[in-house]
């Protein structure tokens, strides 16, 4: 190893304070040395200069400790800063604040030292080649070109020489035996992989130009003046347009018309795939009301033989009827899950507009159809082979036939042609006549019931019998003798013989009539002490019906055989000696009752303090099976009650607006069972063993009347 030139460069700063020894070790780090001073001077003590205006503390202020808390935040860094945000329209501050402060930034350009930049850099500066400046011969490596040493610094140049042998005597590892640039030491390959670029696309479309037109005019003083006249007088105009009462209705209607009309085309296209998608969303939203409609069974009901239950199901209801009450309830004979409603008031103080729904149990969010009247629809029925008419009995005394397509009533009578006094209680569809023209009955407080037939799209009417009253007739305040007349409020008419009807009055009166008697009743019973509200053939026995009264009870009868169409005038039986099969009380007003399609025995009935009775004859006669109360609220009355001819559910209105679904439980529709191996029963034997069972029943009642006999 050669010597180092160090002691040289001692003797040269010899006398001097500190110099750099200019030896430099393999680490580059620079050494300095310290001056020859006297060995006593660390003995001598260090004197404190005290400035002028330095405080005067105190031991215990000195031994004060003051903390501080170094964070990385920036005290000059703001933090009021407010940004006008464009979503919310509004000056915001913000939260995040950069906290960098930069003391020293440098730009840099560095260049790889092979790139053609780079080598004329060299040349242009006279640095040589790497290849260049490792020596060939014996390993000395050659000074670069235009290195001179300075004059004076003898030591530097001597420790350069030094460390020059050093790394000539002992070459860097990675250098080139014969002088070849290697690409590295280890063992390294290179590879490239190329990836695919998807092509360009270009895709490009051509409008039509929008219609342009030329327009050229010149502008003198008296057109602006004529022009600042003409709507001068239209301020004037329509400022006396906005006096005239009425305008602003006529004009918003107007308007609303062309708005609809305009909407209805883009609505229409789409309404059947949204009412598709409403109904899917609807069936995932009550899934578990469907599937308890499709398929529980009250399990309870195989440890009770004379007791049911009633499940509710879907609850329909519309904003705008909550305050009418539901008037009369009717299933679709064609589609079994759509039924329509119709809404009132029953309060003579309150009366208003009305409304007819159509509702669907696959839809129970909202109505399919909506219709709205100027008065309160008090009854409808659906014609049974042609389910998208629909007839209408209103509070004013007028009927009307709806078509389900249109929103206005297809035919409507009036004062000119046959209008009913008092509100129409009762419509009720009929068979075509011989000229197959539809027509339907309707019942009324003015003791009218009237036969309307549609002719050539128009309502002609016929009154078919007037409800008078068999006492004599008042006397008015000046001797006039008026006849009084009975109010009729349901009727019904026969399954089989549909010359033959029943009517309820308000008088508690009900009166078998026929089409062909105008003039007389075939019967009259006194059924009921107050108003009778519903009156019903039974679906399989041809002389069984039932009625339901204000006076809290429900009543079935038998028409006997001396009442038919062919009987004699003298055999009229007196109306006092007749008495009902069966008298149930239900300790309140009832508003409805209804024969079940399955069963001749099983009827159900509601009141007016929200409570639904199902009863089975079969079963039990004295009880109901199901006694539920159905109304959520209280003070609620059930107005209505319609069982679905096809599933074993019931649909119950009350006088809030609200439609209510429940599932019957499988003790309240009892089958006879069928033989195994049988085959099935036809309908005419299915009705056939509905009557006998019916008779069965009734012979212990009419047993104690015959002996009396």
């Amino acid at each position: 190893m050669p010597p180092k030139a160090a002691p040289k460069s001692k003797q040269a700063s010899k006398g001097k304070s500190s110099r750099p020894t200019g030896k430099q070790g393999k680490d580059g780090d620079d050494m300095t040395d310290i001056g020859d001073t006297d060995g006593d001077d660390w003995m001598n003590t260090k004197t404190l200069v005290k400035p002028d205006d330095q405080l005067d503390l105190t031991e215990q202020e000195l031994k004060e400790e003051f903390t501080r808390i170094l964070t990385a935040n920036n005290p000059h860094a703001p933090q009021n800063i407010v940004r006008y945000s464009f979503k919310e329209k509004q000056y915001k501050q913000t939260s995040h604040v950069d906290q960098l402060a930069i003391h020293f930034a440098l730009d840099g350009n560095m260049l790889h030292k092979d790139s053609d930049e780079a080598k004329r850099q060299r040349a242009r500066l006279g640095i040589p080649e790497a290849g260049e400046v490792a020596g060939s011969e014996g390993g000395e490596a050659t000074p670069a070109v235009g290195a001179v040493p300075a004059e004076g610094e003898e030591g530097k140049e001597e420790a350069k020489e030094g460390e020059q042998r050093e790394e000539a005597a002992t070459p860097a590892a990675g250098a080139p035996a014969g002088g070849e640039k290697l690409t590295n030491q280890f063992n390294f390959s290179e590879r490239a992989s190329q990836t695919y670029n998807n092509p360009y696309r270009e895709r490009g479309t051509a409008t039509e130009p929008p219609p342009r037109a030329t327009f050229a005019s010149n502008v003198t003083q008296w057109e602006i003046a004529d022009a600042y006249h003409e709507d001068f007088e239209k301020q004037e105009k329509s400022k006396e347009k906005k006096t005239i009462p009425g305008r602003k209705e006529e004009e918003k209607t107007r308007k609303k018309l062309t708005i609809t009309e305009t909407q209805g085309d883009d609505i229409s296209r789409i309404s059947k795939a949204t009412k598709i998608v409403e109904r899917m969303v609807n069936q995932n939203t009550y899934d578990d009301i469907a599937q308890d409609f499709k398929y529980w069974e009250d399990p309870s009901d195989e440890y009770r033989d004379n007791e049911g239950t009633m499940l509710p199901l879907w609850r329909f209801s519309y904003e705008k009827a909550k305050k009418l009450a539901v008037t009369s309830l009717c299933w679709n004979p064609k589609y079994k899950d759509l039924f329509a409603a119709s809404f009132g008031s029953y309060d003579f103080m309150k009366q208003g507009s009305g409304m007819i729904l159509f509702y669907s149990l696959k839809n129970p969010s909202f109505a399919e159809y909506i219709y709205e009247t100027d008065s309160g629809v008090m009854c409808l029925d659906v014609h049974p082979e042609h389910p998208y008419m629909v007839a209408v009995g209103f509070y004013d005394g007028s009927v009307g036939v709806f078509n389900v397509q249109k929103k206005e009533p297809v035919h409507r009578c009036t004062a000119k042609n046959g209008k009913h006094t008092d509100p129409v209680w009762q419509v009720r569809w009929q068979k075509d006549d011989l000229e197959n023209n539809h027509n339907f009955y309707s019942v009324s407080s003015d003791g009218r019931i009237v036969h309307w037939t549609i002719i050539k799209n128009e309502l002609l009417f016929e009154d078919v019998i007037t409800l008078t009253m068999p006492d004599a007739p008042a006397e008015g305040p000046d001797g006039t003798k008026i006849n009084t007349i009975g109010c009729g409020t349901a009727f019904d008419f026969h399954r089989k013989n549909d010359y033959l009807f029943l009517v309820g009055t308000e008088e508690g009166k009900i009166h078998q009539c026929s089409k062909a008697y105008s003039s007389q009743f075939l019967d009259t019973v006194d059924a009921h002490n107050m108003a009778v509200y519903k009156v019903r053939w039974n679906p399989f026995h041809p002389r069984i019906y039932i009625t339901c009264s204000a006076d809290w009870t429900v009543k079935i009868w038998e028409v006997s055989s001396k009442t038919t169409a062919d009987r004699s005038e003298g055999t009229q039986v007196e109306a006092q000696t007749k008495k009902p099969l069966f008298t149930f009380d239900l300790n309140n007003s009832v508003g409805d009752v209804a024969w079940a399609p399955y069963s001749s025995t099983v009827f159900a009935a509601v009141t007016a303090d929200g409570k639904m009775f199902v009863y089975d004859l079969n079963i039990n006669k004295y009880e109901p099976l199901c006694e539920q109360m159905v109304a959520q609220k209280k003070k609620t009355k059930l107005t209505h009650i319609e069982f679905n001819p096809k599933d074993p559910i019931v649909i119950v209105g009350d006088d809030r607006g609200n439609v209510t679904s429940l599932k019957i439980s499988p003790n309240l529709r009892k089958m006879p069972k069928e033989k195994k191996g049988a085959p099935p029963m036809d309908p005419k034997q299915k009705e056939d063993n509905e009557i006998a069972k019916l008779d069965k029943i009734l012979s212990m009642v009419r047993e104690p009347n015959e002996d009396k006999k």
